[in-house]
């Protein structure tokens, strides 16, 4: 059985562990109060950008534009977004997963990949896969300007003819305790439920045409989408790490909790024994 002393130095390992989780879990809480600002904003904005999007589609003309037309789809070009550092859980292997378990439902067509974050990009170099770029370090002061370098390469692999199909993999952040891993079709732009509305037109006009229109709508679409999934992605990693820590702060006390039983159970066995050894000695001199 451990020694007094090592139970000692036991205890304040763990206290001093527990100090770090404690101080990670509020720097965590307080950067997503930070990360939940831009979100507040993002996503009106998706959503007013989305609906001009949707009209462009429905409109007469529309159905040949490149950004619409469906391809015959014999390469997929995919965003994924994880975070460079662990310690949130299982927020960079759930998206990871998700992307992956998508790209082997498609393992018919080459997949061209592109990963924000270091685990992400572990993960699938790990696994074999193409991965045509990277970005490790990217902060929220430089996720606008990344996007718009990423929604660039997107859109010339996809103009090119070099992809058929753009997705991006990203988690959705719900609630605090809730982030759903999504992995989402960018590329043609439109969903299954438009694709049964198609033939509804709406009577907009567009000057010149709507091709040049949608050739500076599309592009700046995919940079608020990618701005989007960077914003919520991030929400979602701090949150993780935040109830990450948290766990593990609760952890800490328990385990503390059961090394000073065993240390008072010891010590008392301790004193007892030199109680013992005390009376046998008097007892011997009588």
């Amino acid at each position: 059985m451990a020694s007094l002393k090592m139970i000692k130095r036991k205890i304040a390992s763990v206290n001093s562990t527990k100090q770090i989780m404690k101080a990670m879990n509020l720097v965590s809480a307080s950067k997503l109060q930070k990360a939940k600002a831009p979100l507040k904003l993002i996503r009106p904005m998706y959503t007013d950008l989305k609906l001009v999007i949707d009209g462009i589609k429905s409109s007469e003309g529309s159905e040949d534009n490149v950004f619409v037309r469906k391809r015959d789809v014999k390469s997929i070009a995919y965003l994924i977004l994880t975070s460079d550092r662990g310690l949130c859980g299982g927020y960079n292997m759930n998206i990871s997963k998700e992307a992956f378990a998508h790209m082997t439902a498609n393992a018919d067509k080459p997949e061209n990949i592109i990963v924000v974050g270091s685990k992400g990009y572990d993960f699938f170099r790990r696994r074999g896969k193409n991965i045509v770029n990277r970005y490790i370090g990217v902060t929220e002061p430089t996720f606008y300007e990344e996007s718009q370098k990423i929604a660039g390469q997107l859109i010339s692999m996809y103009l090119s003819g070099e992809v058929d199909e753009v997705y991006i993999a990203y988690t959705q952040f719900d609630t605090i305790l809730s982030h759903i891993p999504r992995v989402v079709r960018v590329l043609p732009i439109g969903t299954d439920e438009q694709e049964e509305t198609a033939g509804k037109h709406n009577s907009m006009l567009y000057d010149p045409d709507i091709d040049s229109f949608m050739a500076y709508a599309v592009p700046m679409y995919l940079n608020i989408l990618v701005y989007g999934s960077m914003v919520e992605s991030n929400a979602c990693e701090q949150a993780a790490r935040m109830t990450s820590m948290d766990a593990a702060t609760r952890n800490a006390d328990e385990i503390i909790d059961d090394l000073i039983l065993v240390y008072n159970t010891k010590r008392q066995g301790v004193i007892t024994q030199e109680i013992i050894e005390i009376i046998s000695g008097a007892n011997t001199l009588q």
